[in-house]
């Protein structure tokens, strides 16, 4: 008799979205000639640039053609895709990092292999993730039977390692040993970036606990402080310790078209494993359980990693850097207290007045039309705060900033 894995019972992520929408919908119901701006949501606005689209273009014509047509790929990316790789090669060359392009495995975006990859590992591993924190991390360590319930904000038998305006919302490594160790930089929701100092004393602590990070480093490309390192491998040791993966969704815009990658080195060391045995386990994971991604969005990728596609990358980015200023910059004004937007994408709200996270959103919708995401909606420790995000027009960004200065009572 089939069942069903009852740890999808236990999820409570989706109540959040779910929540911001059905607020959202009474209030335009209620209010139908009133515009809403929303400023919540994660997702690239900008037309992909003019490199990127003659890439994806070249891609699409060759499959037009018998002589150039290609079907399965490699899911490896180890023989049909070596100049892409060669490419990702050169791109963290340029960090001073050197990997084999075996180390490099190519996927159809961050979020995929972000939860995929827990299943290389024993299912008694403790999971730790910075608190708040991006949903999929809890959700993924959920469904694969890694916690218990759900109480008092948090789940039973996940470490959280927490973020406040202490420790700059850069956490610290656990004091109890854990297994695999989630860290996001820069950080969403909070927008904060951890040093090289503190990144080493999460390489220090994962090689003395024969622990792993999966790092999450999809904002990076919006770190403008040369003082912030881009990559973990940045770091001496982190080859032993960190799996690191990447997408270009954020940094060329590719949300819709997804791309990303995983750097599995070979060097990776666990408790009771030997050089090159993570590495294969994920080299056989990915031949089962995945076929690649698209050759379209591959040779969109090849054009963003080329120079012109580089320097046109970089050009968005800062479109929406500077859309992050402008939010940071008025609601210092107003008198908000406000975190991050200077070297990541997204704005970290201090609720006035004492307001929950909900309080604050229903505030911000009802006086100035704006939409929010709650702070607690991120983890316990999210409560008290909300955050906005830079992604999106400039126009919209000014129009809604222009709402909450005329509107909104602080």
């Amino acid at each position: 008799m089939a069942t069903v894995n009852k740890n999808y019972n236990k999820l409570r992520s989706g109540y959040l979205f779910n929540e911001i929408d059905r607020r959202t919908r009474d209030f335009i119901k209620k209010n139908p000639r009133v515009e809403v701006m929303r400023l919540g949501v994660g997702d690239t606005t900008e037309p992909l640039s003019p490199t990127i689209i003659k890439g994806l273009t070249q891609g699409v014509k060759k499959l037009a053609n018998v002589k150039t047509y290609t079907g399965y790929q490699d899911a490896e990316g180890k023989e049909a895709n070596t100049k892409l790789l060669k490419a990702l090669g050169s791109f963290y060359k340029t960090r001073n990092i050197n990997l084999d392009i075996d180390e490099i495995f190519i996927n159809d975006g961050a979020k995929t292999d972000l939860a995929n990859i827990q299943s290389i590992f024993g299912s008694n591993n403790i999971v730790a993730v910075s608190d708040p924190v991006y949903p999929a991390y809890v959700d993924v360590t959920v469904i694969a039977g890694r916690t218990g319930d759900f109480f008092d904000g948090q789940y039973k038998g996940l470490v959280y390692m927490e973020c406040n305006e202490k420790n700059g919302f850069v956490p610290f490594p656990p004091k109890q040993k854990v297994d695999i160790i989630y860290l996001c930089n820069p950080n969403n929701p909070t927008g904060s970036v951890a040093t090289r100092k503190q990144l080493k004393a999460f390489v220090d602590y994962s090689i003395k606990n024969k622990a792993v990070i999966i790092y999450d480093a999809a904002y990076t490309e919006y770190i403008t402080d040369k003082s912030f390192p881009k990559s973990i491998y940045e770091i001496k040791g982190a080859k032993k310790c960190a799996i690191e993966i990447n997408s270009f969704s954020k940094s060329v815009g590719f949300t819709g078209v997804r791309f990303g990658w995983t750097v599995v080195p070979m060097d990776l060391i666990i408790e009771k494993t030997k050089k090159g045995e993570i590495h294969n386990l994920w080299s056989r994971r990915q031949g089962t359980m995945f076929n690649g991604a698209s050759n379209i969005a591959q040779a969109g990728a090849l054009a963003a990693l080329s120079k012109a596609g580089q320097r046109e990358s970089k050009k968005m980015v800062g479109y929406y850097m500077n859309n992050a200023r402008i939010i940071k910059k008025n609601l210092l004004k107003l008198g908000f207290k406000v975190f991050g937007g200077e070297n990541a994408p997204y704005i970290w709200v201090k609720n006035p007045k004492g307001l929950s996270s909900w309080e604050f959103f229903d505030k911000l919708l009802n006086e100035a039309h704006v939409v929010g995401t709650p702070g607690s909606g991120f983890g316990r420790s999210g409560e008290g705060y909300l955050r906005l995000t830079a992604f999106g027009h400039t126009q919209d960004i000014e129009k809604a900033i222009k709402s909450i200065q005329t509107n909104f009572k602080l």
